[in-house]
């Protein structure tokens, strides 16, 4: 689609290969041969020969190390360095032209699609950053698509629970109530409303956390800004309803502070449930 697979890789003479070699040399200002092949996996007569081309048309030099006689450096002449700047400018503007092709969400998720794949393949070595942020338009439908979507796959739970989750959505009133949504590259990954009961109790509801975005502390951060909130809004307690089946938000209420005042065995779409009320004060 963006002409990498080409023989001649974006209307150039040089293979996909020959390009990578350019690239790695651009970002370096000498690079040992040895290590330039362990970087690429290349076999050492396929890179020698690929060396041996650029040095002819003048793209790269070649020198014994001053170190050791035995290595091979190899560097970008200021012609190099102009072939791979038109390189990567046309690599630029073909990528622009098919973004530019989809509207701006379809953009979005593309981004934030490969962003997820960096961090698999990373093996989950860095934490990811996120942000939290008030609810804005089009949040609340995905807090209840992804309230009836992600509970049913992991418990079974069916329509009356996204029909439950519905109406709670449907009766928050931000003159008096408020929401955070949190986001990890740009991709909406969990949720948390404070809600009034009465004058002096607030409510923790419909506290949610993607499991892409799970271990990256994004629960108790949602949970803290709703006792913040709760606290500068002058309530003396703060409730919640959750069930024991989800063990990581109870550790994290536990965490917070949170004690258990009830239980009661439940249905949910034909599975049972134990059904737990939890509070604290403020």
């Amino acid at each position: 689609m963006i002409g990498a697979l080409q023989a001649g890789m974006l209307d150039s003479p040089y293979s996909l290969t020959e390009a990578r070699v350019l690239f790695e040399l651009a970002h370096a200002e000498r690079m040992e041969t040895g290590e330039l092949r362990g970087l690429l996996g290349l076999d050492a007569g396929y890179l020698s020969r690929i060396l041996a081309r650029f040095e002819g048309d003048g793209l790269v030099t070649r020198e014994r190390s001053a170190a050791d006689a035995r290595k091979q450096l190899v560097g970008l002449t200021p012609a190099g360095a102009e072939v791979f700047a038109a390189l990567d400018r046309r690599s630029s503007e073909e990528i622009g032209t098919l973004l530019g092709r989809l509207p701006e969400a379809d953009q979005e998720r593309l981004v934030s699609g490969m962003a997820a794949i960096r961090r698999v393949l990373d093996g989950g070595h860095e934490r990811a950053p996120y942000v939290i942020r008030p609810p804005r338009t089009g949040d609340l439908g995905w807090v209840v698509y992804r309230h009836g979507t992600l509970y049913s796959a992991e418990y079974g739970w069916g329509t009356e629970f996204e029909q439950l989750v519905a109406r709670i959505v449907g009766d928050l009133d931000f003159s008096r109530d408020a929401g955070w949504i949190a986001e990890v590259d740009g991709e909406r990954a969990g949720c948390v409303f404070c809600v009034r009961q009465d004058d002096t109790t607030a409510k923790l509801r419909m506290l949610l956390v993607e499991p892409s975005a799970r271990g990256l502390g994004i629960g108790r951060r949602l949970v803290d800004e709703c006792l913040r909130h709760a606290r500068a809004e002058g309530y003396k307690r703060i409730v919640l309803w959750t069930r024991d089946c989800l063990a990581s938000a109870r550790r994290i209420y536990q965490a917070a502070g949170f004690e258990l005042d009830s239980e009661e065995k439940g249905v949910e779409n034909g599975v049972e449930v134990t059904e737990q009320l939890w509070s604290r004060d403020l």
